[in-house]
């Protein structure tokens, strides 16, 4: 069922908000945005220490609020107790599922975000989900 759910979810999420975006190329989340940028997802690089600069040609927000449009998925690159602050904000900008990376778990954020009718993907990477399931990237 969860190969399913993650399939389902990577299929027709295009926009997708990777908060903990890095610039150095030898952390995870560049390459996963990387990844998901040659993959066909449009992503909108989330630091607030970046923000205003551009990242893989992509201009970067300090944080979900000043995103215009909706984002389809909010995918998060921090530590398990700032995870908790994200599917808040992922919440509160109406987000429709939340993605918390490798080694990141939160029970209490997981069980907000889902009575808030999100979606919840918890301890996986959509960089090894996207091949492994099949995952072809929604059009524009």
């Amino acid at each position: 069922m969860q190969d399913n759910k993650i399939k389902t979810l990577l299929e027709r999420s295009h926009r997708i908000a990777l908060v903990g975006a890095s610039a150095k190329s030898h952390r995870a989340s560049y390459q996963v945005m990387s990844y998901l940028l040659a993959s066909g997802y449009e992503v909108i690089p989330v630091n607030p220490a970046l923000a205003g600069q551009e990242l893989m040609g992509q201009k970067v927000v300090s944080k979900l609020s000043e995103i215009e449009g909706k984002v389809d998925l909010v995918d998060i690159f921090r530590n398990s107790v700032d995870a908790g602050y994200v599917v808040d904000e992922a919440i509160e900008i109406g987000a429709p599922a939340v993605w918390m990376q490798l080694g990141v778990i939160n029970e209490d954020a997981a069980e907000r975000a889902e009575t808030a009718g999100l979606e919840v993907i918890m301890d996986r990477c959509p960089a090894i989900e996207i091949p492994r399931l099949g995952v072809v990237a929604p059009a524009a």
